[in-house]
């Protein structure tokens, strides 16, 4: 949040210096709204032009699509407005350059302007400003019902997880009949009962 919010003043602090910057001095005292837009493509020239096809449009476009990606919390769109002003003001030096035969600085107020340092200062803080946004977060898919599983209860065993099914023990019932008791062989006597009476 913290990061959105700084990046946003940094962006319109860029937009704003973007469109303000052709109003000022850009080479030898002459304001950058006076360089035709064809300027850039064909070369600079003498001849003086109307704001509206001035070198304005670029800057004020760049400006646009800053508000644009600010509304969208969009990096992507903050960036390319920090590229068109970079891109219009470099090839605009290089056009001034051709014409002039070099680009110098002078203190008295010759050479490159305040207009031209306002423009790549802008294209700078529109692209530090993208790189500062966090931009907008995706929204998390919610969460479906959740299925219930049965409860398992005690009365059936077969429903118990990882337990396999109980047996009971075998008891015998009462109703049938039990065999005789018959001790075992080794405890038996070893003769029977006399058959008959003894001998004389």
């Amino acid at each position: 949040m913290v990061r959105n919010v700084l990046g946003s003043i940094l962006a319109l602090a860029g937009a704003t210096a973007a469109v303000w910057s052709p109003f000022r001095a850009w080479y030898d005292g002459r304001h950058g709204s006076t360089y035709r837009i064809d300027d850039l493509f064909s070369g600079i020239s003498a001849t003086k032009a109307e704001v509206a096809g001035s070198i304005l449009l670029p800057f004020a476009f760049a400006a646009l699509v800053t508000l644009v990606g600010l509304v969208l919390r969009s990096r992507v769109l903050v960036a390319v407005a920090g590229l068109i002003t970079l891109g219009f003001a470099i090839l605009w030096m290089v056009r001034q350059g051709q014409a002039a035969g070099n680009l110098t600085v002078d203190s008295s107020g010759n050479g490159l302007g305040q207009g031209v340092a306002m423009a790549l200062g802008s294209g700078l803080a529109l692209l530090l400003a993208a790189g500062l946004m966090s931009g907008r977060r995706r929204a998390e898919p919610e969460p479906g019902p959740r299925s219930e599983a049965p409860v398992p209860t005690l009365d059936t065993p077969y429903e118990r997880p990882y337990e396999a099914p109980y047996e009971a023990p075998y008891e015998p019932r009462h109703d049938q009949q039990q065999p005789p008791f018959e001790p075992p062989p080794h405890e038996q006597p070893p003769y029977g009962p006399p058959d008959g009476p003894p001998r004389a």
